[in-house]
């Protein structure tokens, strides 16, 4: 089993006809996910990776049963591509454009927990991979394994290398989501942690965090009062300086809050062990998988 998508989800990818699109579209079609349909708009009526463009969302799901959207778009437009899908009835959308404006992204939120019934998981995210099954964005599927650990990473590339670990020491995953690591993001730890503790295949999760902000802190509180699935962990960042921005928008510490060591610290007191390295990790989720 897995969380969010699986091998029935039927995926839209908005900005298709562009570069980025058109290269991870024709990699996800290569790896199993149903790609049904690309918007473009002004690219009506063309074809793209071997599925039809339409100008518009609406156009689109009106044609094609629509699960999921991918949003391969510029910062620019990334908050209409998101509003676009959401007023459509896409269940997921998950946004893959990086610097999208704080301002467009406050808006973006509030509107898709208040107004609508979708998931945004993103922006500034590789997406997410049900190993075996399917996968939407831009992660490289030949690192994952199906099996049973959850995944749920603030981080990118950090994602792949845990993953490959992981696959590596014979421990596959049941779903591999990576939230993003802006400041504001429509999907968090908790919400990822909740899904795979209601799910039957998920025996392990791991959660993969990184300096600045409080959301590691959160989820560690929340880990420990309400969730029954063993949860290890890793933070990136241990040799991070103080004061300077590392890789995403919310990954800067102040003063002594937001390290590695504080948020590695809250996690253990509330029962989550901590990798200090990827292989660390991985022999952290092997014994805790043995029990």
């Amino acid at each position: 089993m897995s969380i969010l998508i699986d091998s029935s989800s039927n995926v839209m990818v908005q900005g298709i006809t562009g570069g980025e699109g058109k290269f991870h579209a024709r990699q996800m079609k290569q790896y199993g996910t149903n790609v049904v349909a690309g918007v473009t708009p002004g690219k009506g009526g063309s074809e793209a990776v071997g599925v039809p463009v339409y100008n518009s969302v609406k156009e689109a799901s009106s044609n094609h049963e629509v699960d999921v959207s991918v949003i391969f778009v510029p910062a620019k437009f990334a908050k209409d591509a998101i509003l676009e899908s959401v007023d459509n009835g896409v269940e997921l959308v998950v946004c893959i454009t990086e610097n999208i404006p704080v301002h467009d992204m406050s808006e973006v939120y509030r509107y898709v927990k208040n107004y609508t019934d979708s998931q945004l998981v993103g922006p500034n995210c590789p997406g997410v991979i049900s190993p075996g099954a399917s996968k939407v964005g831009i992660l490289p599927g030949d690192v994952f394994e199906e099996g049973n650990i959850g995944i749920v990473s603030r981080s990118g590339t950090l994602t792949y290398e845990i993953s490959s670990e992981l696959t590596d020491n014979g421990l596959g995953q049941s779903t591999v989501v990576g939230i993003g690591g802006d400041q504001i993001v429509g999907t968090n730890f908790v919400d990822v942690l909740d899904d795979f503790d209601d799910d039957p295949e998920t025996e392990l999760i791991v959660l993969v965090g990184e300096i600045g902000g409080s959301e590691e802190e959160r989820a560690a509180e929340y880990i420990s009062e309400n969730l029954t699935t063993p949860t290890v962990g890793y933070i990136a960042g241990f040799s991070a300086p103080k004061g300077k921005r590392m890789g995403h928008a919310g990954a800067i510490v102040s003063g002594e809050e937001g390290t590695a060591e504080t948020k590695a610290k809250v996690l253990e007191e509330h029962g989550v062990p901590v990798g200090r390295s990827p292989s660390e990790l991985a022999d952290l989720a092997a014994e805790t998988m043995e029990f």
